[in-house]
């Protein structure tokens, strides 16, 4: 059995609909169910006796060392994080408790039950952590992407708080000999994402016929990495990984956010036109609106993921190409999905984010 915090997330949820699509093993998922962590993401586990659920905290000790001595997990993977920049600035609280003071208690119970393991069991036991590209800060446009030498250089609450628990795992694994692998990956896309990031927000934006808000002049650069190819990674690492080494996981596909907006509304357009339903308004990209920038808005991230590559074997099988169109598909034949995700919450936050700027 493997153990997955933060496992009805975005990353979390995929990551388990594929490792049980691809093998029997089984997975506990602790998930505290925040908003973005939806119980819907999994609806087809339902009955599948392969699947456990728990609603908790990695911060509540007492339940995550139940949790271990009761299930004896061979790896922990853990997903469980406050994810977003926009969200660490309107409250960096939240954040600095999951990400770095939850990280301390999982690690601390973690270690307690790895010292207790047989020697055997000990040796096969992994604890990998899931991080970000923006705990490096930002790149420069002709900079050399991000490699695991990059020097740490957040910029936001969230990319510090993340940077924060890396060093937490690193340091664990050099003092304790806990057997760490972290990865840091780019930005994720696909489906089951929060319409807070900026894909499935720019979807759910234009079906509604409302503005596509684009910070500043949108030409801040991300590498984007479709979900399922992040998953790969992530078991390719769990397998093969080297004991307390970092690997870095990208999409080799650097992109200006407005580049992407124009992508997603082409799409929308050419599948809505096949559906037989055209916007009488004309084009998706109408829509799009300039805002204010956000505080310290890092201008590029690009990721040099030639290790995971030469060490593992791994690649993306996705092309953006290829991924932008499976999921804007995705995205428009589960907008009941959608619909149930963003709720009053959710848009009293647009509101609070968007509505000055």
């Amino acid at each position: 059995m493997i153990l997955v915090t933060g496992g009805a997330g975005f990353i979390g949820a995929n990551f388990i609909l594929d490792w049980l699509a691809q093998q029997d093993e089984p997975v506990l998922n602790l998930d505290k169910l925040t908003y973005a962590g939806n119980l819907e993401n999994l609806a087809s586990l339902q009955g599948d006796a392969r699947h456990i659920f728990v609603a908790g905290d990695i911060g509540d000790r007492a339940l995550v060392a139940k949790l271990l001595a009761e299930h004896r997990p061979r790896a922990l993977i853990n997903f469980a994080a406050e994810s977003h920049v926009d969200r660490s600035i309107h409250g960096p609280e939240d954040f600095i408790q999951t990400n770095i003071v939850g990280t301390f208690h999982l690690l601390e119970e973690v270690r307690a039950h790895w010292n207790a393991l047989a020697e055997g069991e000990k040796a096969a036991f992994r604890f990998l952590h899931v991080s970000t590209d923006e705990v490096y800060g930002s790149l420069g446009r002709e900079d050399a992407p991000f490699t695991e030498e990059t020097p740490f250089a957040p910029n936001s609450p969230y990319s510090a708080s993340k940077a924060s628990s890396d060093h937490l795992v690193r340091a664990y694994h050099h003092t304790y000999g806990l057997p760490v692998l972290t990865t840091n990956c780019s930005n994720n896309y696909g489906p089951y994402q929060f319409p807070e990031k900026l894909i499935p927000l720019m979807i759910l934006n234009a079906t509604r016929g409302k503005p596509l808000p684009i910070y500043g002049d949108g030409m801040n650069v991300r590498d984007w990495l479709y979900v399922g190819d992040h998953c790969a990674a992530i078991r390719a690492v769990l397998a093969g990984g080297r004991v307390g080494e970092t690997y870095n996981i990208g999409g080799w596909n650097e992109m200006p956010n407005l580049d992407i907006v124009h992508t997603v509304c082409g799409l929308l357009d050419e599948f809505l036109a096949d559906a037989g339903q055209p916007s009488a308004d004309g084009p998706a990209t109408r829509l799009i609106t300039y805002v204010k920038d956000r505080p310290g808005h890092d201008r590029r991230y690009a990721i040099d993921a030639t290790k995971v590559l030469h060490e593992l074997g791994w690649k993306p099988a996705e092309t953006f190409e290829t991924g932008i169109r499976k999921t804007v598909r995705w995205y428009l034949d589960h907008m009941s999905w959608v619909e149930n995700v963003a709720s009053g919450g959710y848009r009293k936050w647009l509101e609070a984010n968007y509505g000055e700027r």
